[in-house]
């Protein structure tokens, strides 16, 4: 197959963190007032804070460089060693952050199979441990919206509330990945100044499909978020001047949020491609900007991921036969028209 001409940039699918600052945000960072955060005194940092907390109706935030980091900083301040989290077997704090639950809180895990990586209220309740010494404690409920692993599937307002009463109603704290949450509110129409009813803390991530060349910010009570600065500390996440990584962040939120309904309009139409094509099996809806599915036996993956980079396209394989597309910001309209060819030449081999 004839390579794709190499004036024209690869279309980068693997995932909506591989996004670049634009002009406008670069603009932004460049001319942000700046402190040391580690004295509290980047007056960038705090205003990426507020702002954020009070997008969810929650009283501060920590600025931190990564999603990972304010997942783990969380689940540390809300346990103690020999606790346990109730979280869905395809977590990402559990499935790709390396183990961070044992490492930082000497913490048990109760895996629990969702639809789609969505749990229920049910589910939960069950999980609970009695009090027994041969048991941990449970203590923690962890929820990710949109859901990763699940292509991208967002918890309507009803279960994510219903687990939240089981958990105070145990005496247990809640906490949410949002590493795509504001895909998750702008899918569903829901409020993120209602979710600090629900949960005691957030995890906001600023560098997927927001844009922000790195960056996440943890959400909760102003006591809660005290206690998790010695943590972040303990973590190497204390930074100096990082208001010019937070001005990106405000820039993102302020210009890069009603946007990603572009980015759910795309991974439908990609969707609706790949169910034509005849070596596709399944195609699981997107409901945000992420796209899975999974190819035939007959198509071997690695030869399909091989066959889409030499047209120029990147993608990402998701477990034996199944591949993940992921649009964004980087990714409009002309790009999905080259993704949609490529599609049907590999059609042709087969």
């Amino acid at each position: 197959m004839t390579a794709v001409s190499t004036s024209l940039s690869p279309v980068d699918l693997r995932s909506d963190t591989v996004t670049r600052p634009t002009p406008a945000m670069l603009a932004a960072m460049s001319a942000a007032p700046v402190g040391d955060d580690v004295y509290e005194e980047d007056p960038t940092v705090r205003r990426l804070e507020e702002m954020a907390a009070a997008r969810f109706g929650l009283e501060a935030g920590l600025f931190c460089p990564s999603g990972t980091m304010t997942n783990q900083i969380a689940i540390k301040a809300h346990t103690e060693p020999l606790s346990e989290v109730i979280c869905e077997q395809t977590a990402h704090v559990y499935l790709w952050e390396v183990g961070g639950i044992a490492f930082h809180s000497s913490a048990s895990v109760a895996l629990l199979a969702g639809e789609r990586g969505r749990l229920t209220a049910e589910q939960v309740e069950a999980a609970i441990r009695p009090q027994n010494i041969h048991y941990p404690t449970t203590r923690l409920v962890c929820l990710e919206n949109t859901h990763n692993r699940g292509g991208g599937s967002c918890y309507t307002w009803d279960d994510m509330a219903a687990i939240s009463d089981v958990a105070k109603r145990h005496g247990l704290a809640r906490h949410l990945d949002g590493a795509r949450v504001f895909n998750a509110l702008v899918a569903t129409g829901q409020r993120g100044e209602d979710y600090g009813q629900i949960f005691d803390s957030i995890s906001v991530c600023l560098s997927k499909g927001l844009g922000a060349p790195v960056g996440s910010v943890l959400l909760g009570s102003a006591d809660f978020i005290q206690k998790t600065k010695r943590i972040r500390k303990v973590m190497g996440g204390g930074m100096r001047q990082a208001g010019y990584l937070a001005a990106a962040g405000i820039y993102a939120l302020e210009n890069n949020v009603t946007r990603l309904a572009d980015d759910h309009r795309r991974a439908a139409r990609l969707a609706a491609v790949l169910r034509q094509q005849p070596y596709v099996s399944d195609v699981l809806n997107p409901e945000t900007n992420l796209v899975i599915f999974r190819l035939h036996d007959s198509q071997p993956a690695a030869e399909f991921l091989a066959t889409l980079e030499q047209q120029g396209i990147k993608a990402s394989s998701f477990g034996p036969q199944w591949i993940r597309f992921v649009t964004h910001l980087d990714v409009d309209d002309a790009d999905l028209a080259r993704v949609e060819a490529a599609l049907q030449q590999v059609a042709q081999l087969v």
